[in-house]
């Protein structure tokens, strides 16, 4: 399941490098995906809105609905 999410991840770093932001994978363990938002995303206020309602959501729609993500 790990490469499956890290390949899914790297879908949503394209999406994120357009807005001038990237994401490093910090761990994955188990469900519980461990991100840190890095360039424009990383200072940005709606940075958790990103994680969740985004990323979190895009994981769970493509790899497994138990994915959890978290802010490293």
């Amino acid at each position: 399941m790990e490469e499956k999410i890290r390949t899914t991840l790297d879908e949503v770093r394209t999406m994120l490098q357009a807005d001038g932001g990237d994401l490093e994978v910090v761990s994955i363990t188990g469900h519980t995906v461990k991100l840190k938002l890095k360039g424009a995303c990383g200072g940005c206020p709606h940075a958790m809105a990103t994680l969740k309602g985004g990323i979190e959501r895009y994981l769970r729609e493509k790899v497994d609905p138990a994915i959890t993500v978290e802010r490293a």
